[in-house]
């Protein structure tokens, strides 16, 4: 199994910045892609930044240029580096993944428990 612990998240001003943070641990073989989900209340889930283990990101409309995915093969961790932040970007992120692990048969998708980021003045 693996598992997603996130990190970084809490209480910060319109315009201020957060980095998250998320560790992927376990009988890990191969992580194809990691990236981070939102989702405020009363709305769906939803992509905020995807990144491949080939490196190449995307990222959904609302946070291009304001938001940047990155990844660490090695450490099996991704972060969420997050600037000008607005109100309509307070939410519980999830970080996630996907890949293969010992014991584990075929290619399946892991998600973390959850941060709350908040956007207020």
């Amino acid at each position: 199994q693996v598992q997603l612990v996130e990190s970084g998240g809490g209480l910060v001003q319109p315009g201020g910045s957060l980095r998250l943070s998320c560790a992927a641990s376990g009988s890990i073989v191969s992580l194809y892609v990691m990236g981070w989900y939102r989702q405020a209340p009363g709305k769906q889930r939803e992509s905020v930044a995807i990144i491949p283990s080939t490196g190449s990101t995307s990222y959904a409309d609302s946070v291009k240029g304001r938001f940047t995915i990155s990844r660490d093969n090695a450490k099996n961790t991704v972060d969420l580096q997050m600037n000008s932040l607005k109100f309509e970007d307070t939410a519980v992120y999830y970080c996630y993944a996907v890949g293969t692990a010992q014991g584990v048969y075929g290619i399946r998708a892991y998600w973390g428990p959850g941060t709350q980021v908040t956007v207020s003045s």
